[in-house]
């Protein structure tokens, strides 16, 4: 890094981000960190939406609550694994203490691991209520892609995973921390003012990426009604693409792989995988009673006829409500503002 950045005006700096002076705030003997903050919002985030999309898609009300009980947890270890697993280093190497790799406070969460036990815990949670999974996975997509934007704002806060120096206006500025002990300590110490670098502020780039497909999303299960797991499948590689990009800026030790950032090489095998899904998978879009607990877990088209009992009836044709229509096809006097991602 540019220690001081000396060739920089004073114009130039008023341009520049500033970074927070602190992650971290003490009550008394308790913590309270941005990071786990901003992920605690963006769950709170990605359950609401997604309950609201599951509602109108034809689902039970508090079925999205009751799954993510199962996929939250197996997606915290799976995202802690895979962050130890790719810096092994920090935490088996030369120097190291292995009993940091369970202190996710500090940070470190792999978005790979994250989704890929996450939906073994949703897999769980949906064989439990008796839910299709696909479909389970289309209601909560777009939840979950904001939810990822929202927890960036948590690295920013801890003045990590940002990219390599730059002039650009929009330079992320990083100061000296230091902790009580007068240690460098960007987690949980304290700005001094000393500015060491101008960076990329890859966690805005990404936030951003996450915020623009958000919306690309639900313009596209608006428009084209998909279902059977294929709008899932669009998030993981419209984030996998967005990703892939961002990573190529990031300055932040990481292991590599012929030069290239092994989060790269996931990245582009990730959307090629979420891509062919796309291709293969059944067209359109579930019946709603099929979303029912219990329910015929079939994939069944939007022109299927209703199982025997139910009082969802489909008609040839007919379009099935979804959790962008102004209306329920639960509640026609329901307001649906789940569409709006902002």
């Amino acid at each position: 890094m540019n220690q001081g950045s000396p060739a920089a005006t004073t114009v130039d700096l008023l341009a520049y981000i500033p970074s927070p002076p602190q992650g971290v705030w003490y009550v008394g003997p308790f913590a309270l960190r941005a990071y786990a903050l901003f992920i605690i919002v963006g769950i709170i985030v990605a359950i609401t939406w997604g309950d609201r999309r599951w509602q109108a898609r034809g689902g039970e009300p508090g079925t999205v609550l009751d799954i993510s009980l199962w996929a939250i947890p197996f997606g915290f270890v799976g995202g802690r694994a895979y962050h130890v697993l790719t810096d092994w280093q920090k935490y088996f190497g030369e120097g190291a203490n292995a009993i940091d790799a369970l202190k996710v406070w500090q940070g470190g969460l792999g978005i790979w691991g994250a989704v890929a036990f996450g939906a073994l815990g949703a897999w769980i949670g949906c064989r439990v209520k008796k839910v299709p999974l696909p479909a389970f996975g289309d209601a909560v997509a777009p939840g979950i892609l904001l939810a990822q934007g929202i927890g960036r704002l948590g690295n920013y806060f801890n003045q990590e995973l940002y990219g390599r120096s730059t002039d650009v206006p929009w330079g992320l500025e990083i100061y000296t921390r230091l902790d009580a002990a007068g240690r460098i300590d960007n987690l949980n110490g304290i700005s001094t003012g000393q500015l060491v670098d101008v960076v990329h502020p890859t966690f805005l780039y990404e936030l951003l990426w996450n915020v623009f497909f958000v919306v690309v999303l639900v313009l596209i299960d608006r428009r084209f009604r998909i279902g059977h797991g294929r709008l899932f499948a669009l998030y993981v590689a419209g984030y996998s693409f967005g990703r892939f990009w961002v990573e190529l800026l990031r300055a932040d030790p990481a292991n590599e792989f012929f030069g290239i950032r092994i989060n790269s090489y996931t990245s582009a095998i990730v959307f090629t995988g979420a891509l062919i899904y796309v291709l293969l998978a059944r067209k359109g879009r579930e019946d709603p009673a099929t979303l029912q607990p219990g329910g015929t877990h079939a994939d069944a088209g939007p022109d299927a006829e209703a199982p025997a009992g139910s009082n969802a009836t489909v008609t040839a044709g007919e379009p099935v409500a979804d959790a962008d229509d102004d209306t329920s096809s639960r509640d026609p006097g329901h307001r649906d503002s789940g569409a709006d991602p902002r």
